[in-house]
């Protein structure tokens, strides 16, 4: 099996879903140059870009105004998708899971969420995590490599095929397995497709990188003035706790992040997202939510209080509803502007990596799951 042809960020007509042509040593470096070499007008690859990111066509056949002739040669040369679904998965709220398997015979998750007239994704940037949070699925097993540019493309397509012809995807959250700072090579390229007018046109402000906090990713950010909205997971108001529950904070501690956070605020002017976990009895406690406050005081930021879905096989499990009001109180008497994430998608394990490791050992059969 061929690897997947990654995206190149100074490529003007990235062949984002394609992987190389069987004798890969020759493989053209776009899609239009194919189309040059192989005699067809220039806007053609315009034209299969459109049916990929607007008509969601799952096959080159799909494409109905290019020429028959062409349809084949590009079958016979390219491939749409380098991933299969290995497994789809439907709760009764409308969220949608897809397990999809690689080139490579490894396997991440991506989610598609409903809510009201949103169609948000969340979407993975690694296969594993190395961050190590040690109440999160994704990382269980480490990381394994990198998602290229494509594949991270490919996830954004798949879940919009999920929607009706007439719904468009409103927002992107990479939210899934692994770190996206850790990618940022592989990931601004497929960020970029997703906010391009010939991608998917999802605006800059509706697009979510989500991070544990490293630093110097968050600094080159800030000096690519990257405009994407950044949401900072904390999950502990201080570095003792936090070293306990995110290990990588043992060789960065909060204020570096902090820092690192308010410095992109000041270059993009967007108001940043902190994300916290609500574990029960760990760190849903009262004196956790005042210096939680405190952390926060005089920061322009909106506080994503997320009560935790529990992993089967870890010991963590969800705050009682009266230590989360209680939590939800504290801050809000503090003036921190918190919000509570609603859970979706429980009976289908949508916490990030638990499909993956519930499926380990299954084939890549497509399965629609439908419960409720």
């Amino acid at each position: 099996m061929t690897e997947p042809l990654p995206l190149a960020p100074h490529l003007l007509e990235p062949a984002a879903t394609f992987s190389a042509p069987a004798d890969g040593d020759t493989a053209p470096a776009t899609l239009a140059t194919w189309m040059a070499a192989h005699g067809a007008p220039a806007y053609r690859a315009g034209q299969v870009r459109k049916w990929l990111f607007e008509r969601k066509a799952g096959s080159f056949e799909d494409m109905t105004d290019l020429p028959k002739q062409l349809r084949q040669e590009l079958a016979a040369d390219w491939r749409v998708w380098t991933m299969t679904i290995a497994k789809h998965s439907t709760a009764a709220d409308g969220t949608e899971k897809l397990l999809l398997q690689t080139a490579d015979n490894e396997r991440i998750e991506c989610v598609l969420l409903r809510d009201g007239t949103r169609r948000t994704i969340c979407i993975s940037s690694q296969v594993g995590c190395a961050m190590g949070c040690v109440f999160c699925a994704s990382g269980l097993d480490g990381v394994i490599r990198n998602l290229t540019s494509g594949e991270i493309v490919e996830q954004m397509l798949h879940l919009a095929r999920l929607l009706p012809t007439e719904e468009r995807l409103s927002h992107i959250v990479v939210m899934g397995m692994g770190e996206p700072l850790a990618n940022l090579n592989n990931l601004l390229p497929a960020l970029d497709e997703a906010a391009s007018p010939t991608g998917l046109g999802i605006s800059h402000r509706r697009i979510t990188i989500s991070t544990v906090g490293l630093p110097p990713a968050m600094e080159r950010l800030s000096a690519l003035d990257a405009r994407y909205q950044l949401a900072v997971s904390l999950h502990a108001p201080n570095d003792e706790l936090r070293n306990k529950l995110v290990p990588v904070n043992k060789s960065i501690g909060l204020r570096t992040i902090l820092n690192a956070a308010d410095q992109y605020f000041q270059v993009s002017g967007r108001r940043l997202t902190y994300e916290y976990v609500l574990l029960g009895e760990l760190n849903d406690r009262t004196e956790h939510a005042r210096e939680l406050a405190d952390l926060l005081r005089g920061r322009l930021a909106l506080l994503n209080v997320i009560p935790y879905n529990p992993v089967p096989g870890l010991p963590y499990k969800s705050p009682s509803r009266k230590s989360q009001e209680r939590f939800l109180q504290i801050l809000e008497q503090a003036g921190v502007n918190v919000q509570v994430r609603e859970r979706k998608g429980d009976e289908i394990n949508a916490a990030c990596g638990q499909l993956r490791r519930l499926n380990v050992d299954s084939s890549p059969a497509v399965v629609q799951l439908t419960t409720g």
